[in-house]
């Protein structure tokens, strides 16, 4: 027996179930700058430099696309987290 997804119906679907935008891309964000940081790390093994450099590109359009959206204190924090993992891929890349 197979897991099945669970369906989602925009008829029956309430407002108060679904996720903002805002909220679903702060999340989106998030996950992709920490993945990068897991790409960039040292843990015995190569950084993967091409893998780092696509979650930071598309964190940071992401984050770009909703970020007038946002309260202020959460895009300050987006900002300083995607600024912290794009010097950690300079540093890593070797510039």
């Amino acid at each position: 027996m197979s897991p099945q997804a669970p369906s989602w119906e925009p008829e029956t679907a309430r407002t108060d179930q679904i996720p903002s935008v805002e909220d679903l891309l702060t999340d989106v964000v998030a996950r992709l700058a920490l993945a990068a940081h897991v790409y960039l790390a040292d843990e015995g093994r190569q950084p993967d430099l091409p893998s780092a450099e696509a979650a930071i590109d598309v964190a940071s359009a992401a984050f770009e696309r909703v970020k007038e959206r946002l309260r202020p204190e959460d895009r300050l924090a987006m900002t300083q987290l995607l600024t912290e993992t794009r010097m950690t891929f300079v540093k890593k890349r070797g510039l």
